[in-house]
């Protein structure tokens, strides 16, 4: 049973992953307190504390991010960036075997958006996206998860460290879904593109975590198999062994 660190641990996607990995020892880390979790409080940006709380863990999936891509630069630098190296340096001086880093579909989505300055939209007739495309980020979110995606490669290839990038779509709940199918059709479309159900989202977390690699790192799109989804998912089935369940199509009953 592997001891498994999650910053951002209080998030949606960190209650997600907390579900998924509960056959293991996990530790939910966060900047403040929950009323309904034990939690290692950790800010970020404190690299000597980041240090200090990943002694005797074995995984770290870090989440922990401003999520917004609407954030101006100095809203992603400190926590996306220098967060993130914060991240790997502590994972290194621990010896933790593996980084599970959360990336975003915001990494590549300028290739598809239908307005370059609105990064939920979605053009007509998308192409497809691979891992291994370069990087189009479409905010200064998108570049600051450039960097972390960038940060582990460093990593992987310095110190030999096991490095998931997982390409997150959108987790929504069924009704969330359903609520965002009332807007303009370039961002309905987007919303039906990315979507991650909560199952497949902890599916997708579960064998980040456990899944044998052998090479590193590995970047995979994670989104549910979605009708309208242009994110390439081979990579992440064949790497992770990743098979989602769930279609927004199905869940909207279109």
């Amino acid at each position: 049973m592997a001891r498994i660190a999650i910053t951002g641990g209080t998030g949606t996607v960190g209650r997600q992953a907390l579900q998924a990995l509960e056959d293991h020892e996990t530790t939910p880390m966060a900047r403040s307190e929950a009323n309904d979790l034990d939690i290692v409080e950790l800010d970020v940006a404190d690299r000597d504390r980041f240090v200090d709380v990943l002694e005797g863990d074995d995984v770290l999936v870090h989440l922990a991010a401003n999520p917004s891509p609407n954030a101006d630069w100095d809203g992603v630098v400190g926590p996306n960036i220098e967060g993130t190296y914060n991240a790997y340096h502590a994972a290194v001086e621990n010896g933790l075997d593996r980084v599970v880093f959360a990336s975003t579909n915001h990494v590549v989505h300028m290739y598809n958006a239908a307005d370059p300055a609105e990064p939920e939209s979605l053009r007509e007739n998308p192409r497809t996206v691979d891992p291994d495309d370069p990087p189009r980020p479409d905010s200064y979110y998108g570049v600051s998860k450039v960097a972390g995606e960038a940060l582990g490669t460093y990593y992987a290839d310095r110190h030999d460290l096991e490095v998931i990038n997982l390409r997150i779509g959108w987790l929504l709940e069924p009704d969330e879904l359903e609520e965002t199918q009332s807007e303009a059709d370039e961002d309905a479309r987007f919303a039906r593109a990315m979507y991650l159900s909560p199952r497949d989202c902890r599916d997708a977390i579960r064998t980040a975590v456990t899944a044998p690699i052998d090479e590193s790192p590995v970047t995979c799109h994670i989104v549910s198999r979605n009708d309208d989804r242009y994110f390439s998912i081979v990579e992440a089935s064949a790497r992770l062994g990743y098979r989602p369940r769930d279609n927004a199509a199905e869940v909207l009953g279109s």
